[in-house]
């Protein structure tokens, strides 16, 4: 039977990414995001590419009544997912702690923390009474260590880094896997939606070494999809070549 993974934020960057690699390796996919026209183009596009079933829904995680509305509305066959990749997450601005804007604040907590989590108590659900399932949590270098001007980032992806461990532990006795994966700089929307739509900003971001494409991510996320049913992978940390740390990247000609 062929299997089906569901992918939040799948518009852009990672989630994409995640949607074809899932589709080339013959999965049914559930994309959804906010943004429906890039949704429809993108389910379209698998479909005659890799001839898989796709489903779209189109929600913003950080209403509960939107995800709990729109997930269980779902046909009972979509509602067999094998794999969940909780990848939907932002980060804006990047201030000190003094001078934050609470509206940033609460777009980061509402979509990093609480959006993972109405997905996944949802889904979750159908797993245990599937009886079998992964989740994949997008995690970040962030959800390790904390940098000047990223408090608050950070602080969700430690939560996120917590909640995996936690749902670990709670899932565990139903035989459902949970991963995280925690990526260093990867060139994507990201740093532009930090900055706001700042593209000249966003663009000094990776400048002067080569950071992780969003494929790169997707990859490993299907390396980790892909172990045999006996195997879990708790955690990775991916990073750049010729990054250290959060902050510790080593560039070429600055």
């Amino acid at each position: 039977m062929t299997k089906i993974a569901l992918i939040t934020g799948a518009t852009a960057g990672i989630g994409e990414a995640c949607a074809h690699t899932f589709a080339r390796e013959g999965y049914n996919l559930i994309l959804t995001g906010r943004r429906m026209d890039r949704l429809e183009t993108l389910a379209q596009q698998l479909n005659k590419q890799y001839n898989i079933e796709v489903a779209v829904s189109s929600f913003d995680v950080r209403s509960r009544e939107q995800v709990i509305q729109s997930l269980e509305g779902l046909p009972a066959q979509w509602k067999k997912v094998d794999v969940l990749i909780n990848n939907a997450g932002l980060s804006q601005g990047l201030d000190p702690i003094q001078k934050g804007s609470y509206d940033d604040w609460d777009t980061m907590i509402d979509t990093n923390i609480k959006g993972l989590l109405y997905v996944s108590r949802v889904v979750s659900n159908w797993m245990i009474t599937n009886g079998y399932g992964h989740i994949i949590n997008l995690g970040s270098i962030a959800g390790k260590e904390v940098y000047a001007n990223g408090n608050v980032y950070c602080a969700t992806k430690h939560a996120v880094d917590a909640l995996n461990k936690g749902m670990r532990i709670d899932l565990n006795s139903h035989g459902i896997k949970v991963t995280a994966v925690h990526p260093g700089a990867v060139e994507t929307e990201f740093s532009e939606v930090r900055f706001k739509g700042d593209k000249e900003r966003a663009k000094k971001v990776y400048e002067g070494f080569e950071p992780l494409a969003a494929q790169d991510i997707a990859e490993t996320i299907w390396f980790v999809a892909s172990r045999p049913a006996h195997v879990n992978i708790n955690e990775l940390t991916v990073m750049p070549t010729a990054q250290a740390t959060a902050t510790n990247i080593f560039r070429k000609n600055t």
